[in-house]
């Protein structure tokens, strides 16, 4: 529904200050260059599609063999104590904790379509526990918040772009992603335990939240004392490298689980194939809205309305560009998407902006749809402190991604 009402909403404000345009400044060539830019538009979008078919194939088709291998219960086992921590009131062998490891480990793998199946099961299971039908347990806001942070291990989506779209690297915004991803999440889930009155200091919180954040901190701080011209070169061999030892990982756990491997990657292939055709009608809507609202010069007034109000406090604005796509983020995946794909099309896939988008797409999921997905799914309208603690997460994934972006970018 909210992507309904902002791509309607991009044609009528391209409308109005077109005519603005054509009225009051004389631009006679506004709405036929705004015509123009649906033709064109289309055809990118199109295009990019086509692109994707390759990319898409070959991941998918990696990521199920690492599915198939059960890399999927090994991340379960591995964060369970700490989840049975998060979710005081579910007890040990409530049905809905398997299913909840497995969501989230799936989200964290880039298993999206492994991932909401499994997540809209675990919600079901928390509302047959649920003694308030119409109103969002404690368990299943944290859930969801653990979902709209956007915890992702690998951004296979972002990556698959960033190839399309001419990068010379598209897996260089792997560990920038990561570290803002990871930012997002401990937000969403420090703002919700405080809510919930969740003890942190929990010897097992401490550890996890603990071990990870020390992690974190340990990589900017090697990352923030190398010169400019390293960071880039390190992060981006790094990343190479990680990537490929998780994708020789999947191939060896599916050997041990004696896996056809053939067969499971062209399995997870043959998704992949599906998934680019259906991206196809979505990316080219919210393409050409996009193109319109540029064209007719609503895109340069709003950046440029923004771009003042830093310079008024003299900060930094080389990121403005990529501001669009994060305010776009909690709103609409798929607008977001088009938001960061238009912003690489005009700037370039390997632009300071480019990659900036990169990250900020990365760094969260979008809070308002995975709440009407999730809390409609069983019927749930009342969602308390759910809506705030996503948008915590998304804030502070916008913020940690952008200032991430100029460590490793600019």
């Amino acid at each position: 529904m909210a992507l309904n009402y902002i791509w309607i909403g991009f044609f009528i404000i391209a409308f109005i200050v077109g005519l603005f345009r054509f009225i009051f400044l004389g631009d006679i060539e506004v709405f036929p260059n705004m015509v123009n830019s649906t033709f064109d538009m289309a055809k990118t979008g199109f295009e990019i599609s086509l692109g994707l078919t390759g990319v898409l194939t070959l991941w998918l088709g990696l990521m199920k063999i690492g599915e198939k291998g059960g890399i999927v219960k090994i991340f379960s086992r591995l964060i369970g104590p700490f989840f049975a921590k998060l979710f005081p009131e579910l007890s040990k062998d409530h049905p809905a904790i398997g299913s909840i490891m497995m969501n989230v480990s799936a989200n964290i793998l880039g298993l999206d379509n492994a991932a909401t199946p499994i997540g809209l099961k675990a919600m079901k299971e928390m509302q047959e526990t649920n003694t308030k039908k119409d109103t969002a347990s404690n368990a299943q806001i944290m859930f969801l918040v653990l979902n709209t942070s956007g915890l992702t291990l690998i951004p296979i989506s972002v990556m698959v772009y960033r190839a399309q779209l001419g990068a010379a690297d598209p897996s260089d915004i792997f560990i920038p992603i990561l570290l803002a991803t990871y930012f997002s999440t401990l937000a969403g889930l420090i703002s919700v335990s405080l809510f919930q009155k969740i003890n942190l200091f929990n010897k097992v919180i401490l550890f996890y939240l603990g071990g990870m954040t020390v992690i974190i901190i340990g990589i900017i701080y090697y990352f923030s004392n190398l010169p400019k011209d390293q960071i880039t070169l390190i992060s981006t061999v790094a990343s190479n490298i990680l990537l490929f030892s998780i994708i020789i990982c999947f191939i060896l756990l599916a050997l041990r689980k004696k896996v056809n491997i053939y067969e499971t990657f062209v399995e997870g292939a043959k998704e992949g194939f599906l998934i680019a055709v259906k991206i196809i009608p979505f990316l080219i809507a919210i393409l050409v809205a996009i193109g319109v609202f540029r064209t007719s010069g609503a895109m340069d007034m709003l950046i440029s309305g923004i771009e003042k109000i830093f310079l008024f406090f003299n900060i930094d604005t080389d990121f403005i560009s990529a501001l669009p796509t994060a305010l776009m983020k909690p709103l609409s995946g798929s607008g977001a998407r088009g938001m960061m794909v238009e912003a690489m099309s005009t700037y370039g896939a390997d632009s300071f902006v480019g990659k900036v988008v990169s990250t900020v797409q990365g760094a969260t999921d979008t809070t308002f749809y995975i709440i009407a997905v999730y809390f409609g799914s069983v019927g749930i309208k009342k969602t308390r402190y759910a809506v705030t603690c996503g948008l915590i997460a998304d804030f502070t994934g916008i913020i940690a991604a952008i200032l991430i972006a100029y460590m490793f970018f600019h």
